[in-house]
């Protein structure tokens, strides 16, 4: 029953395959707030948890425009080509970030995140 408005950015947690493609489960993820971080209100809804992200490190790059699926992917694999061998990243997820509401038509920011181990 509180009104949040958008938070920023939207996270989506991709779970890919074996080849590279996604599968079809995911998980969105909205920041709480600051204002409702320390009480956050009770969701409604079952299926909505709230959960803490931990502190992390994360390897990114950033694109721009309206990113779908294939953006992701492909920007993953180029992540992943970057850095090689030699970096120790979690393998069984990574996250797919939009910073932008869908009104924005330019100068949009998207960004991958693997997480360092």
């Amino acid at each position: 029953g509180v009104g949040m408005g958008m938070t920023a950015p939207v996270s989506i947690t991709a779970f890919p395959a074996e080849d590279g493609s996604l599968q079809q489960k995911v998980k969105v993820s909205l920041r709480i707030p600051s204002q409702f971080q320390d009480n956050p209100p009770r969701p409604s809804d079952d299926s909505i948890k709230i959960e803490e992200r931990q502190e992390m490190t994360i390897y990114s790059t950033q694109f721009g425009g309206y990113a779908k699926e294939v953006d992701y992917v492909n920007y993953a694999a180029k992540l992943k080509s970057a850095l090689g061998t030699e970096a120790a990243y979690r393998k069984d997820f990574y996250f797919c970030n939009g910073y932008d509401p869908p009104m924005k038509p330019y100068g949009r920011r998207n960004e991958v995140w693997f997480v360092k181990e």
